[in-house]
Order: C-alpha cells, then structure tokens, then sequence
C-alpha cells in the first residue's frame, strides 16, 4: 500500500500543552510530520493519516539531537488553533 510522509513547519507565538508533554512546550517553531497511507479500492486517490509526530528540538544545545513524539493529531490542532485566537 503506498505511503507519504509530509513535513510541516508550525509556530507557536505562546507557550502550549499536549496530553504527551509533563508540562508546557515553549513557543517556536517546530516540525510536525504526517504519515499517510493510500485508502485503496477509491476511484480517486485518497489518503488517511496513520501517524502525526512531533520533533521536539533540543533542550541541550542548538544543533543538538531532536526528539520525535507521537502526538494526537485532534489535540495538535486545537493547540494550533487557541495559539491563534486573540487573548
């Protein structure tokens, strides 16, 4: 079954947190990553998501190893959207 992957860039302006986190993720910049698979027996091309992660970049020193977490897809992007609504 065919697959793709897409890498995103996203930018938080305030602090946020997910359900995966202990606590708050600073605000910046951060890759998100999308793995899809192609929904088979359609006659288009469609695609579902199988997994969204996260790369965290290092707390240690710029240029330094990334952490990758999986996320929850749905909670992501209502963090993305409350990140954008005016407080």
């Amino acid at each position: 079954m065919p697959a793709r992957t897409t890498e995103t860039l996203v930018t938080f302006r305030r602090p946020f947190h997910l359900s995966q986190f202990d606590s708050a993720q600073p605000a910046g910049t951060y890759r998100l990553v999308t793995d899809e698979e192609e929904i088979s027996g359609l006659s288009r091309v469609a695609f579902r998501r199988v997994g969204t992660t996260l790369r965290l970049p290092s707390l240690e020193t710029k240029g330094g190893p990334e952490q990758m977490v999986s996320i929850d897809a749905s909670e992501f992007g209502i963090a993305l959207a409350a990140d954008g609504e005016e407080r």
